[in-house]
This record gives structure tokens, sequence and C-alpha cells, in this order.
């Protein structure tokens, strides 16, 4: 079976990812207590009617949650390919996302910030080794979107090119991230300042230069020699952060560029974090 293990921090998406993945067929468990994880799957395998599963794990089981690697060991002992995901998102972020749906947090009392504080002290080492996914700037059927895209294949590594700027941070989880900064600047130019790296006149601007080409071609290389390397240590995606200053020109156009020269080898989901931002 394929069993994705879906936690993270309170109010960044676990119900948005559950219902995601049910519509690409999991079977789907919501905070099933981590001492019975084993005996549903060994159940759910000896049934062989089911052959994707999700379960979600949330701080709630805090007291459980002290003995996760033991209980993720068992799991991948197991035979069955296994994978963590790991929803997270910025304090910010959450703190505006309670306060709109007025929901309770599940370890808050009366001080929201603390309960956040606390849910990532909880959730710390369910997070290290889990693939990632912040959700800070993404609405729910984005999320929806990069979940289906990433667990709706089979078998083939899924490649997700991620342009930001610096000035709004660095994602929170990339495997390759390249700084392009000291690119000509489309920002300077007047009539370039209101595009952005879409635009066929600010890639000419951007990558049209000798420089910029030669980092193309080395960005591309070290690029398909990566990917076969990851692909056969076992990943099933990997994410490719490009950023220059605000996220809106260069970056934009060099992760427009590479994907056009990647083509169909890999499943390419691409991601333009800070374009609306400005520079």
């Amino acid at each position: 079976m394929h069993i994705v293990i879906v936690t993270g921090l309170s109010g960044a998406g676990k119900s948005t990812a559950l219902r995601a993945l049910e519509d690409i067929e999991f079977y789907c468990v919501d905070n099933m207590p981590l001492p019975f994880v084993s005996q549903l799957v060994e159940y759910m395998a000896k049934e062989g009617e089911f052959d994707k599963v999700a379960i979600a794990i949330d701080a709630r089981q805090k007291r459980h949650l002290i003995e996760w690697r033991d209980y993720l060991s068992n799991l991948r002992n197991t035979g069955h390919r296994l994978e963590v995901m790991f929803l997270d998102s910025a304090d910010e972020v959450l703190l505006r996302r309670y306060s709109e749906t007025r929901r309770r947090h599940p370890l808050s009392g009366d001080d929201l910030q603390d309960g956040i504080r606390r849910d990532r002290e909880v959730m710390a080492e369910l997070r290290q080794g889990a693939a990632v996914i912040d959700t800070s700037n993404l609405n729910m059927h984005q999320l929806k979107a990069i979940i289906q895209d990433r667990y709706g294949r089979d078998g083939r590594l899924a490649v997700t090119l991620v342009s930001f700027g610096y000035k709004h941070g660095l994602p929170v989880e990339f495997n390759l991230v390249f700084d392009v900064r000291f690119l000509p600047n489309p920002y300077f130019e007047p009539s370039l300042t209101h595009r952005d790296g879409r635009d066929p006149e600010v890639v000419r601007y951007s990558l049209g230069t000798a420089e910029g080409q030669e980092l193309m071609d080395h960005i591309e290389r070290l690029v398909r020699f990566t990917l076969p390397q990851f692909q056969r240590e076992g990943k099933l995606y990997v994410t490719i952060a490009v950023g220059c200053t605000g996220g809106r020109h260069r970056s934009v156009a060099l992760v427009e560029e590479l994907r056009r020269r990647l083509g169909d080898e890999w499943d390419i989901l691409v991601r333009h974090r800070d374009v609306d931002r400005g520079e």
C-alpha cells in the first residue's frame, strides 16, 4: 500500500489535505491514535481492498508523539510505501486564520499565540525528515492542486519550481536554491517595472545577456544531473527554489525558462510565490 501520514501545525491545512487525498482515492482516517495505526495498516493490507491510505496525526496526541520515531520505524518495517507530509505556515498567518474562523486552537487555552508556540514545540519531531509544504501563501484550492499533483501521479518524480523574493524570506523547504540577484534587474527600467518575469521583454532583459544564458546552461546541467540522483534515493518530489530581490522579475523568468528546458521528462509544478507582491 501507499501510506501518507498527514501532519503539521493546527490551522496549516490538514483537513484540506485529507479532502484532496480523498478525491484521488486515498482511504482517509483523521487523527487515529498512534498506537492503533499499525493495527489499521495490518488489517487493511490483509483485506486487500485498499492500496492508498492517508492518516492524519496532530498535536492532540501529545502523549503518544514522544514515541513517534518508534511508530514510524514499525510502519516502515511493514514493507509498504510510506511518506510523511508536514503542513507548515507562518505564525501570523495561523493567527489570522484562527481569528477569521473563530475556531479554538487545540493547545491554546486563553492565549492563541502561546498555543501556536506549543504546537510548534510538540510537532518539531514530526517535521524532521518529512516533506514540508508551506501553506502561508496558498489558498485551499492551490494547496489541493499541489497535493493532488504530487500524490496523484504514480512513480514519476514530481518537481516543484518556486520563484521567490529574498526580501520576503526563503521558502520553508527546498532541495536546491539559486540566487540570481546578480542578473540585470528589470525593476529599474521604467517600461518593465510593472511587468513580471513571464513577459518576453522582461525575459530578454534578464536572461538575454551572455552571462544570463551561461547561468541557465549551468543550472540546467546541474538540475539534470541532480534529479536522477534524488529519484534513485527514493524521493517522489523535489523542490527547486530560485530567488531574486522581490520575486517578480528575474527569478520568475528563470523558473519559466527552466520549465521550458526540462520539458516533459518530469512532472513539473511551477509556483511564483511572490510575483504579486512587487519588487
